[in-house]
């Protein structure tokens, strides 16, 4: 019996089965090797290390959001240290008034997207509205799975409430990045009626800097100031030992964010329509250019301008047409025998002007 249980240990496993239990075993999930977020390279990636630093030396931090791959290597080029994925998305690029409809898994697909086309920048995800407000255990998961499925480096979440402060303070002792929130916090809209500024009394002002002191206090490496005014700001940052991000806060904060769309003049969203940000500078008009882009295209198609010969690039010799016409008239394809005999004339002539 002992002869044959060695015989049975010693006996080659196949190559295919040792394959796949490693595989199974690998700690790099499968779906990053194809179309994952990129390596991180510690000599270009932004890190909390670089962010200190700037703030130390007194220098200003640039933060812009970003959606999809296309906007995170725009601001990758730039130089940009840190790439928001925000809930506006649900905004500006989902098309609903607010950022509450926005989900998890929603937001999860843009911050793969971001992760794929930003090397440089430090990540940053949201946390919606919804995923995190009903126990700091679910504050926690969620801003696990933003990290491990959403490639970020860190999460941000909105507001100063005692049940937010301790979220924040659960998620950073669960070894996980997180930026606060305060001033104008978008995902209590309900509570603040709209989309209104803060700090504009003795209370609301106070109100702002306590809030900002708990976020850095639950261990919040950064707090975003919004919609407050300017001396409020320059309280905060001056009391704070972290940065200090303004949106609509004025001059006095450690660096500023603006939204993608606002900043490049994409601003076509019928929310925009009726509430342009009064913060918002316009570094160029490229919703303009588009629409321009959108007539100008829709014009040369309808006038047959486009494509023409110049955007028609593949060829195919006058033999081998004369063959593909004989070919269509042997299968009784008589019309299409002479759309082919037209479109080469058409061709040849073209080449002519």
């Amino acid at each position: 019996m002992a002869a044959i249980f060695n015989r049975i240990l010693s006996k080659p496993k196949p190559t295919s089965k040792i394959s796949t239990y490693i595989q199974h075993m690998s700690n790099v999930p499968e779906n990053t090797v194809y179309g994952g977020p990129k390596p991180q390279n510690p000599d270009q990636r932004v890190t909390l290390t670089t962010l200190r630093k700037k703030h130390k030396q007194g220098e200003a931090i640039t933060m812009v959001t970003a959606y999809d791959y296309p906007s995170a290597v725009h601001l990758d080029s730039a130089g940009i240290d840190i790439a928001l994925v925000g809930d506006s998305a649900s905004m500006v690029v989902h098309g609903h008034d607010t950022t509450l409809p926005i989900g998890l898994e929603e937001m999860l697909v843009h911050c793969r997207a971001v992760a794929r086309g930003a090397k440089r920048p430090m990540l940053v995800g949201d946390l919606a509205f919804g995923t995190y407000e009903s126990s700091s255990q679910q504050a926690v998961d969620t801003a696990v799975r933003v990290l491990k499925e959403g490639g970020m480096d860190a999460i941000k979440l909105e507001g100063g409430a005692p049940s937010r402060i301790s979220a924040a303070k659960h998620i950073v002792e669960a070894g996980i990045a997180v930026m606060g929130h305060v001033g104008l916090t978008p995902q209590a809209i309900s509570v603040l009626g709209g989309f209104r500024p803060q700090g504009r009394n003795v209370l609301s002002a106070v109100k702002v800097v306590e809030t900002a002191l708990a976020l850095q206090e639950a261990g919040c490496f950064s707090v975003v100031l919004e919609c407050v005014p300017p001396p409020v700001a320059a309280a905060a940052t001056s009391v704070l030992q972290i940065p200090t991000i303004g949106i609509g806060a004025g001059p006095f904060c450690s660096g500023q964010v603006l939204v993608y769309h606002d900043l490049l003049g994409m601003m076509q969203h019928p929310h925009h329509a009726k509430v342009t940000p009064k913060f918002c500078k316009q570094f160029a008009q490229i919703g303009e250019e588009i629409n321009k882009a959108l007539s100008d295209y829709k014009q040369e198609v309808e006038n047959r301008s486009f494509p023409g010969v110049a955007y028609s690039p593949y060829k195919i010799s006058p033999a081998e047409v004369d063959g593909f016409l004989k070919e269509l008239q042997k299968m009784g394809l008589d019309k299409a025998a002479a759309a082919v005999a037209e479109a080469a004339d058409n061709v040849e002539a073209s080449k002519k002007i």
